[in-house]
């Protein structure tokens, strides 16, 4: 079980380590600015991953992947430590590949999966409602059965990547009388009648990749859209999300190291009293406890990671996962704000990056289930099945 995996970086995967790095300094870094500032989907850098082979990493080699969600965090660690947007395009392809990979019919993953694996397709996941945020069973969005598939009618809020999908798997009641039950995904494709997608949020932070409000009226879903049966939509979500919990903890892990990485070149640069900043007892101390805490949480993802590869799957995986989410992402909240304290003055300025990784820290914390509910899904599992 969980106690018993164990991991470490293969030579490929240390190979690719080194080559995103090298990627995400050349390529990425003078764009990660402008991405944020801009609010601008960054296409080119879409292309360029693209090219590099990413979609498919944590998925099985059928579908042009190294079928490891290790490989995937390190690759996400590696862009994120550099720009949150640039990573965040890897995962919200990922989690509906997911969904579709563990929910789907052969049909559904053969039209769908080796599309989103190569890039050219892209897709997105539809769960929160105005009413409706981390309780995913209190869901609103109808589907109504109907001659050969279902009507659905309702509203999702903050659908990133939607703006930009090919198709989004959204999450919609089949019996509003139930609650977990009741929930079922559909694989709704742009162009559907009736199917609107809204303005994007002009967003605090993860500014490049847009979130949107989306609009069902009466728009059918022929029954061939529909992943897994009726009463699973639940538990496809759930899985979906404990399976990439993983790689948002990787990018709390990366934006973390990218502020100790601007906040040791800025302290070591920057003299006072007559002497570097750096050399300051203080100073040194704040640097250790941000090195120490991004290592404490990059070591709980890789772990979490690993376990995914090992086949860990529900209760056994959930509360791992949540760990690796939870920690990395606080982490990250909390090394950003001492890397802007080190910069003092200079890290409210926009003029300096510290700014942007404090912005887009504060998003991680409530992406994929605030770090609130991850507690909950901890705390379960201590009473449960600890002491």
């Amino acid at each position: 079980m969980a106690d018993n995996v164990q991991y470490a970086l293969s030579e490929e995967q240390r190979l690719l380590q080194e080559t995103l790095r090298a990627f995400a300094r050349d390529k990425v870094a003078p764009r990660a600015a402008e991405i944020d500032a801009k609010a601008e989907y960054p296409q080119d850098m879409f292309d360029a991953l693209r090219e590099l082979g990413m979609f498919a990493l944590p998925f099985p080699e059928a579908y042009g992947g190294a079928n490891s969600m290790l490989s995937a965090c390190l690759a996400i660690e590696e862009l994120g430590r550099i720009c949150y947007n640039t990573a965040y395009l890897l995962i919200v392809q990922w989690t509906p590949f997911c969904a579709v990979l563990y929910g789907g019919t052969e049909e559904q993953k053969e039209r769908f999966l080796p599309g989103l694996g190569s890039g050219e397709l892209r897709a997105a996941i539809s769960v929160t409602e105005p009413g409706a945020g981390s309780d995913v069973a209190g869901i609103k969005t109808r589907a109504d059965r109907t001659d050969g598939g279902y009507v659905l009618n309702g509203s999702k809020i903050y659908c990133t990547n939607s703006a930009i999908a090919d198709f989004i798997v959204v999450a919609a009641k089949t019996d509003p009388d139930q609650r977990h039950g009741g929930v079922c995904l559909f694989l709704v494709e742009k162009g559907m009648k009736g199917f609107e997608i809204g303005r994007s949020e002009n967003k605090l932070g993860s500014r490049g990749v847009p979130s949107s409000a989306l609009h069902f009226d009466n728009v059918f879903v022929p029954e061939e859209n529909r992943l897994g049966s009726e009463e699973e939509g639940f538990k496809l979500v759930m899985e979906a999300f404990n399976k990439a919990r993983p790689s948002i903890g990787a990018r709390g892990v990366g934006l973390a190291q990218g502020a100790i990485d601007h906040a040791v070149r800025y302290v070591r640069e920057r003299e006072a009293f007559g002497q570097s900043v750096s050399d300051f007892q203080g100073v040194r101390w704040m640097l250790a406890d941000m090195a120490t805490q991004t290592e404490a949480a990059r070591q709980l993802v890789y772990k979490a990671a690993a376990m995914v590869d090992a086949g860990e799957t529900g209760y056994a995986l959930a509360p791992f996962a949540s760990m690796a989410k939870c920690f990395a992402t606080d982490v990250a909240m909390k090394v950003a704000t001492d890397a802007v304290q080190l910069f003092g003055s200079a890290g409210i300025s926009q003029e300096n990056p510290v700014e942007r990784y404090f912005r887009d820290a504060k998003v991680l914390q409530i992406v994929e289930g605030t770090n609130q509910i991850q507690r909950n899904i901890i705390g379960k599992h201590v009473v449960r099945n600890m002491g």
